[in-house]
């Protein structure tokens, strides 16, 4: 198991969550994921410092996302959730499902919406 990596910054003690390269050519400063090792002309920086970065006048920071780092849900997803949810919780004429094929009801199942079903709990 590796060390982990504290912020490049002075007097931070902080464990390292970002890293940042700059790209003189391009007057760019990138910041991205925690790189896997320790690059000697990469700043590695807590989730604080990294959050506080600034560039000089007249660069650009450009912030890369970790595709591995969960997201939070969007509007989008929370609302369809919501809505699945109600629908499950609605009544509904089962008679279709029983007629037997692929989608036999389950004796468990209580309420579906397209893929999603919503399960008795075994101790009930």
């Amino acid at each position: 198991m590796s060390p982990v990596r504290r912020c490049s910054r002075t007097a931070c003690g902080r464990p390292a969550v970002a890293t940042l390269t700059y790209v003189y050519a391009d007057s760019t400063a990138v910041l991205g994921p925690l790189a896997t090792y320790a690059e000697p002309h990469c700043y590695d920086l807590c989730a604080e410092h990294s959050e506080r970065l600034t560039a000089p006048r007249g660069w650009e920071v450009v912030r890369l996302s970790d595709p591995s780092a969960p997201t939070r849900p969007s509007g989008d997803d929370l609302e369809a959730l919501a809505n699945a949810v109600r629908e499950a919780a609605r009544p509904q004429d089962r008679g279709a499902d029983r007629r037997g094929g692929p989608h036999a009801a389950d004796p468990m199942e209580v309420a579906r919406r397209g893929h999603l079903r919503v399960l008795r709990s075994p101790d009930s």
